[in-house]
């Protein structure tokens, strides 16, 4: 019987429940603090009122035009950190000396957090969805300069000469070989952007929103409406698991001729 037990044990390791078994237990952990008075505070509520909360801001449309707004500057913000990002990396992938000239400024201003850049930015853009949006932006355009660039500046150059000695134009090789060949950095990059998007979109809120999912958090904390609050929070933790969990699944639509070289690679 312990044989069988350790065996069903090694079976939930290897499988997602183990981890929603564990969500499910740190939840249950979170009501139990409240119900038996190991946390007496206002600011803790039960998760039992988190999730009434929940559901009745999903109802009334209060939590989901919250998140709505913020998903809509998150995505502009994001597609054009990617554009940039991607259209610089290859540029500086494949042309050495534009490499040499802007990495210096690259590495200087990389590691700068993006919501330090907001100050600043309130002089020039002001507090609507401009700054948001650029915000954003910059805070993923690194991301994914870093890992074009690093996956362009990696391909082969063999496969180059080849493109060259079969007459390829140099944006046919761009397009046919160096992009496909250092598309899995790029999505890379982007899946961590993604992340990264989502908490600069927040922030930013925090910092300076009239609206959108941040400033619905702070707004909650203001007014003393903690279960409203975590409520909100779930929602985000919830909306950035299905964020990321689209993006794996496009990513391995995208990567399936990698993952099966790698697979007959393993098999040779």
């Amino acid at each position: 019987m312990s044989g069988e037990l350790r065996a069903l044990g090694r079976a939930l390791v290897r499988t997602r429940l183990s981890g929603l078994i564990l969500v499910v237990a740190l939840l249950a952990l979170w009501e139990a603090s409240v119900a038996w008075r190991w946390v007496e505070s206002d600011s803790w509520p039960a998760f039992s009122a988190v999730l009434a909360s929940f559901w009745r801001g999903l109802a009334d449309g209060e939590l989901v035009n919250a998140i709505w707004s913020s998903l809509w500057r998150m995505v502009r913000g994001y597609a054009a950190g990617c554009a940039l990002g991607i259209g610089l990396g290859v540029v500086l992938g494949t042309w050495l000396p534009a490499r040499r000239a802007l990495q210096p400024l690259i590495e200087f201003i990389r590691p700068i957090p993006a919501p330090a850049i907001v100050p600043p930015l309130m002089f020039l853009l002001g507090v609507d969805d401009g700054l948001k949006i650029f915000v954003v932006a910059f805070a993923v355009f690194f991301p994914v300069l870093v890992s074009t660039m690093a996956g362009v500046s990696s391909v082969d150059v063999v496969y180059r000469q080849v493109a060259r000695t079969f007459g390829v134009s140099p944006l046919a090789t761009l397009w046919r070989v160096l992009l496909p060949a250092s598309l899995p950095h790029i999505l890379a990059g982007m899946r961590i952007s993604l992340a990264l998007a989502i908490i600069v979109t927040v922030v930013v809120e925090l910092i300076s929103g009239s609206q959108g999912i941040g400033y619905y958090v702070i707004s909650m904390q203001f007014a003393s409406r903690a279960a409203d609050m975590y409520a909100a929070i779930v929602l985000l933790t919830l909306v950035g698991y299905a964020l990321n969990r689209a993006f794996v699944a496009f990513e391995a639509r995208i990567l399936h001729w990698s993952r099966l070289r790698e697979t007959m690679g393993v098999e040779t």
